[in-house]
């Protein structure tokens, strides 16, 4: 009979064993421990492959971390998305099985989210290894928890996890600690936490856990082109079919030294995603587009410069020649130009001659666009006194080099500092944004300066696009109405108007930079702002050409899917960096930036937003920025408007692991069925027609009898268990019941079970 919510049904005498052990809670100790049994099976390793003659040929291995019950899994980018450098088609994901043993194959999988320039994957298990779908419902997959990586700091203790090899390895735990925080354009002062764990390439994917368990980075490297000369690839398949495994086969890439972290961070709005099960696309194409940029000139860093800060923009506040003792804070900057978001790039700093991991970078992909300004830097951390070289790597190429001498008193010489720009109003002053101006014959820029000497030398030049636009005369000199130290505004002007685009504004003294800053023109004249999108708004049809003419929608009914966004635009340069971002409850969800490759004026620009369920209840809102500076801002409604209670906690609730013995032997039984039954249904319900649909989860206990049912269970629900094993008497029960009073956190909970032979 189908069971209330009221009912309390204890069958059997063992019954009473397990309530207790549920109802008893674990040891405040074993709660904040790292649970090693279940990292390791959340732990998998992930091949791509694809089919050459008749075989599967793995192109690419790297190592992911299940955190999800239904099969998602978080890993890196790289070796998920096909690419020159990673070719294949199928991924392959092999379970750890048994501890201390190699990895089995069992599934096959999709990309679902991903985020290449921060290197970044979820995949969702789709079929099983021979190509059979699955319903990811039916999954009850060990999973682990996405811890907060804005907690760790500096000497905190981290367990990096995951796979050594290709395959025929298993398992490895490194310990180590957090050593520094790497800070760059495409995720501020913390886009890479910096460990002294010693991980091996194929570890990259993998998990970085506090002592806590929770995963709070994703060890991350990208492989250069696999070249066999130079060792970077291992040859394991006779992939040209002529008898021989050499250098002629297929060569998968196995990375190098790994010393960076993605922080957890950045996973959240992928994730929301893919347990939202919401995509984002652009059905015309027409301005969104991954080909146009890419540019086939060799990649190459120009001009280093160091400074002690960035602005709001990601621009240097200063460019200096040396850094006093105690200082904490430090950013190497570089003019590039053809990057690709498959180029590698690194950064190896020596100091006093001697290689210092502490501030290095190791090999990781490109993250920005194919030209412009990038920092790697430092903050929070000291800086040693000594004698720095900072030389950075194209696709391990060595290029620039810079040098800074750390020790001694503040540099007092002269010097130009904190450039923004805008437009000159009535009273001279200048305003707006202060980064990204509107279109038309003036821009203008306001900088500090201090310590200037009156006659001497100094030097503006403004570019457009890379190239030289204006300049003062050289051998300019320094006004002594000036005076020594104060606020200077300077313009660039052109009567036919200025482009739209991106611009630079350089600084010398004397010969020597003294500051550098990158701004965009784009959009009409709005007072002293950019009006750059407009008439942003939301509409459902049965296809894209009638969306474009239909009429617009702020509140959709529940379960509506697709629906249009639709925006226009005005005076956009090729090529300028613009994002679009999408939150739902104000918790952001896809976040992609691009340049702009499409016509400087025009309307309609069109994105789907879609689910194939339909969209859940909420209020989504669409951004759109121009660099970091937002330009327009809409939102809609569907269904009630507001996300279900805790849509976003796949994990919560509290998980069931434990023990099956022989209550004869006391040895652990491998094999036996663990299966977890609905609330709504009781044991003879189930065993009556063996109905699938009502299990929640199944789990099977490995050679030590040890299992996990990794469906979080609610507290105060009520359900049914079945454990049967071949030779042993099988056990069932009805009503089994967590309480709040004795279980008030999320700690997995450890039972054991005995089952008697027949």
């Amino acid at each position: 009979m189908m069971l209330t919510s009221k009912a309390r049904l204890f069958a059997t005498s063992w019954l009473m064993l397990v309530v207790l052990l549920i109802t008893s809670g674990v040891p405040a100790a074993a709660q904040t421990s790292l649970d090693v049994e279940r990292i390791q099976r959340a732990t998998v390793l992930v091949m791509q492959t694809r089919i050459i003659g008749s075989s599967p040929i793995i192109t690419c291995v790297g190592s992911g971390t299940i955190v999800s019950r239904d099969g998602l899994i978080l890993t890196n980018a790289h070796h998920s998305l096909s690419g020159a450098n990673c070719s294949g088609d199928t991924l392959i994901i092999s379970l750890n099985i048994r501890p201390g043993e190699p990895p089995v194959a069992r599934y096959q999988a999709e990309v679902v989210q991903a985020n290449p320039g921060l290197d970044l994957a979820l995949l969702r298990i789709t079929r099983q290894v021979d190509g059979r779908l699955i319903d990811r419902a039916s999954l009850a997959l060990p999973f682990v928890e996405i811890g907060d990586s804005a907690g760790v700091g500096l000497d905190d203790t981290i367990t990096v996890v995951g796979y050594p090899g290709i395959g025929n390895d298993p398992i490895v735990f490194e310990r180590g600690t957090i050593s520094g925080f790497a800070a760059e354009p495409s995720g501020g002062d913390r886009s890479w936490i910096k460990t002294s764990a010693s991980i091996t390439g194929t570890m990259s994917g993998g998990g970085a856990y506090n002592q806590n368990g929770l995963l709070i980075g994703i060890p991350t490297t990208a492989p250069l082109t696999p070249n066999p000369a130079t060792g970077n690839c291992i040859s394991v398949q006779d992939s040209n079919a002529d008898g021989l495994i050499n250098t002629n086969d297929v060569c998968i890439p196995t990375g190098g030294f790994i010393n960076l972290l993605r922080p957890s961070a950045f996973v959240r709005p992928l994730l929301q995603a893919a347990q939202l099960d919401i995509s984002i696309s652009f059905p015309l194409e027409r301005v969104i587009s991954t080909t146009a940029t890419i540019p086939t000139a060799r990649p190459r860093f120009r001009y280093l410069g160091f400074s002690p800060s960035v602005n709001p923009a990601g621009m240097p506040t200063t460019i200096i020649r040396s850094l006093p003792t105690g200082s904490n804070s430090l950013y190497l900057f570089f003019d590039y130009e053809n990057m690709t978001p498959e180029t590698v790039y690194e950064l190896r700093v020596n100091t006093n001659g001697i290689p210092n991991p502490n501030f290095s970078v190791s090999p990781v992909r490109w993250s920005g666009g194919s030209r412009g300004l990038w920092y790697v830097g430092s903050s929070g951390q000291p800086f040693p006194n000594g004698n720095y070289e900072f030389t950075l790597f194209i696709d391990g190429i060595a290029g620039d080099s810079a040098r800074l001498v750390i020790g001694g008193g503040p540099d007092e010489g002269a010097a130009f500092s904190d450039i923004v720009f805008g437009l000159l109003d009535s009273a001279g002053n200048v305003t707006g944004t202060g980064f990204v101006l509107p279109t038309g014959n003036t821009a203008s820029a306001r900088f500090l300066y201090r310590n200037m000497t009156p006659g001497g030398s100094w030097a503006a030049i403004w570019y457009y696009e890379g190239q030289e636009v204006q300049r003062t005369d050289d051998g300019t000199v320094w006004a002594e109405s000036d005076g020594a130290s104060g606020t200077k505004t300077i313009s660039i002007q052109s009567v036919n108007g200025l482009l739209p685009g991106s611009y630079r504004l350089e600084l010398y003294i004397e010969g020597r930079l003294a500051a550098v800053s990158d701004f965009t023109l784009a959009g009409g004249q709005d007072g002293s702002f950019a009006r750059i999108f407009n008439n942003t708004h939301f509409t459902t049809a049965s296809t894209v050409q009638e969306a474009l003419s239909a009429a617009p929608i702020s509140s959709f009914s529940a379960g509506t899917s697709p629906i249009f966004a639709m925006f226009n635009w005005q005076l956009i340069g090729p090529g300028t960096l613009w994002r679009i971002e999408w939150s739902v409850d104000n918790q952001l969800f896809f976040s992609q930036t691009q340049p702009w490759s499409g016509a400087p004026t025009g309307s309609n620009f069109l994105m789907q937003i879609a689910s194939p369920a339909g969209l859940p209840d909420g209020t989504y809102r669409l951004d759109l920025f121009v660099g970091q500076i937002q330009f327009d801002t809409a939102q809609f409604r569907v269904g009630i408007g507001q996300l279900p209670i805790d849509r976003f906690a796949s994990a919560e609730g509290i998980a069931l692991r434990g023990q099956v013995l022989n209550s004869v032997s006391r040895d652990g039984i491998q094999g036996v069925s663990v299966m977890l039954i609905s609330e709504d249904y009781s044991v003879a319900d189930f065993t009556r027609d063996w109905n699938q649909a009502q299990l929640i989860a199944t789990a099977t206990t490995d050679r030590n009898g040890r299992f996990e049912v990794n469906v979080p269970l609610q507290r105060g629900a009520l359900y049914s268990i079945v454990l049967l094993a071949e030779g042993f008497l099988p056990i069932t029960a009805d009503g089994v019941e967590i309480t709040d009073e004795n279980h008030p956190d999320n700690s997995p909970i450890d039972i054991t079970l005995e089952l008697t032979p027949e």
